[in-house]
């Protein structure tokens, strides 16, 4: 989602006019590459996003304590969905779906903790469930979000990116240390320095190489991590070759969707954060390619992702939403055309019908995976910051609601098990440090920044601190 590739602010750009978008005839973003540039180019973008894209499914799947079988057949189904949104984005479908622009979908790191909540309390066919709904909600609301982002300022994307790579750092150390502190390879030196190398590695490559050997740098940690870690006996294929060559995971492979209204007001959540996510990085992508994006436009990118959550909710995988590192790609390479993209969507689609490749993928070792995630958890939690300092901070209430909203995204961080004597209801919305903080900051940005009630003195820069005794 984010490593790789410059995640754009939703403040930095808006909409500029009202209008569907369409460009002049022989517009770079129409031009049909040769098929040998447009295979090269797509699979590049593939390699760019594929590590991001399938930690999701390995962290879920691993702190919900799945069969390493299972966990394939989730990766497979990510992929898979990840292909049909990035298809449709590119594409499109009539006047509805789809941005119709160089835009790579990917499952989105904002569902990771809501979805282990709903997993653990009510079940996969809850988390389905809620993800079915959300998705339709989703649709219906693009339209009215494309409307509304000034609600979304630096602000409020700011704590909410902040929070989401905080929060998911401890699921990092989960994959690395284990989950049984009574286990005896718990927190092992072995598993520690194992770990170590990998995000040492990721460091260097991305200090010393250029271009995409740069971006490669997660996807590079992983295979180094993985041949280091067959000598030390961390490694085990054996559900690879017990895996068919050709097939897809099973729709509603885990039986039939059940819908709890707690969960599906998280899940709701979860796809209002991953529109401030889509629509920055589409307008990112709409200046890098000259062309004007209005709110239909952004609406029909944002009804994608609704359509994604959908198709997860029946296909067993994830919410998709625009990938950064992709619209980093696009800068770096200055190709245009939305054709690469649609090459690349349908690699991924290829990839997620090849039961073995998910099956390799869920067979990672958990320090390998934990050592990539803990590097581009990190990233989330800085590039939220970077965000935040757009925000005037002169104002004192600015800095109230950030720390009021990630105080209290926190609690259930640092003390999982801090609403335990709560409603489940309560525990799977304010036991996700990423639903209570967007509810929080949300809110109290309305409180100061909207409403026009009480704003006497809230304006006033706070006055620079003085010297002890001056």
């Amino acid at each position: 989602m984010i490593w790789g590739g410059d995640m754009p602010d939703v403040g930095d750009v808006r909409p500029v006019a009202e209008g569907d978008g369409q460009v002049a005839a022989g517009h770079p973003v129409d031009q049909l590459l040769p098929a040998g540039r447009l295979a090269s180019l797509g699979l590049q973008h593939v390699l760019v996003m594929y590590a991001g894209c399938v930690a999701v499914p390995l962290i879920v799947g691993g702190a919900l304590k799945l069969p390493t079988s299972t966990i394939g057949l989730l990766v497979s189904a990510d992929l898979f969905t990840a292909g049909i949104a990035t298809v449709i984005q590119s594409l499109g479908i009539g006047k509805l779906i789809g941005v119709r622009l160089p835009v790579v979908a990917g499952a989105t790191f904002v569902a990771v903790t809501p979805m282990i909540l709903i997993g653990s309390h009510y079940g996969l066919p809850a988390m389905y469930g809620a993800l079915i709904v959300a998705g339709v909600v989703g649709m219906l609301l693009a339209r009215p979000f494309s409307m509304v982002l000034r609600f979304f300022p630096p602000l409020v994307t700011g704590t909410v990116i902040t929070i989401i790579g905080l929060s998911l750092i401890s699921a990092a150390t989960g994959l690395i240390a284990g989950y049984d502190p009574a286990a005896a390879s718990y927190a092992s030196p072995s598993n520690l320095g194992l770990a170590a190398l990998v995000l040492v590695f990721i460091v260097l490559v991305t200090r010393f190489a250029r271009g995409l050997l740069a971006q490669l740098a997660v996807l590079g940690g992983l295979v180094l991590g993985t041949l280091v870690a067959v000598p030390m006996g961390l490694t085990n294929f054996s559900t690879v070759g017990q895996a068919g060559i050709i097939g897809l995971s099973p729709p509603l492979r885990f039986g039939p969707p059940t819908f709890q209204a707690s969960a599906i007001i998280s899940m709701i959540i979860v796809m209002l954060v991953t529109f401030t996510e889509s629509t920055a990085d589409m307008l990112a992508v709409g200046e890098m390619v000259d062309r004007k994006l209005g709110p239909i436009d952004i609406a029909r990118g944002l009804a994608t992702d609704g359509l994604s959550a959908v198709l997860a909710g029946f296909f067993n995988s994830f919410p998709d939403t625009a990938f950064a590192q992709n619209v980093g790609l696009v800068g770096l390479t200055k190709v245009r055309s939305r054709y690469v993209v649609t090459v690349a969507g349908c690699i991924l689609i290829t990839l997620g019908v090849l039961p073995k490749v998910g099956q390799v993928v869920a067979s990672l070792p958990g320090p390998v995976i934990g050592g990539a995630a803990l590097a581009m958890f990190a990233m989330v939690t800085a590039v939220g910051i970077r965000t935040l300092s757009r925000v005037d901070f002169r104002l004192s209430h600015n800095l109230l609601i950030v720390a009021v909203a990630l105080g209290i995204g926190m609690v259930p961080v640092v003390t999982p098990n801090v609403y335990e004597h709560f409603p489940t209801y309560f525990q799977v919305i304010f036991g996700s440090s990423i639903t209570s903080t967007v509810i929080v900051v949300l809110l109290l940005n309305l409180l100061f920044n909207e409403l026009p009630i009480a704003r006497s003195g809230l304006d006033a820069p706070v006055s620079a601190p003085t010297e002890p005794g001056g």
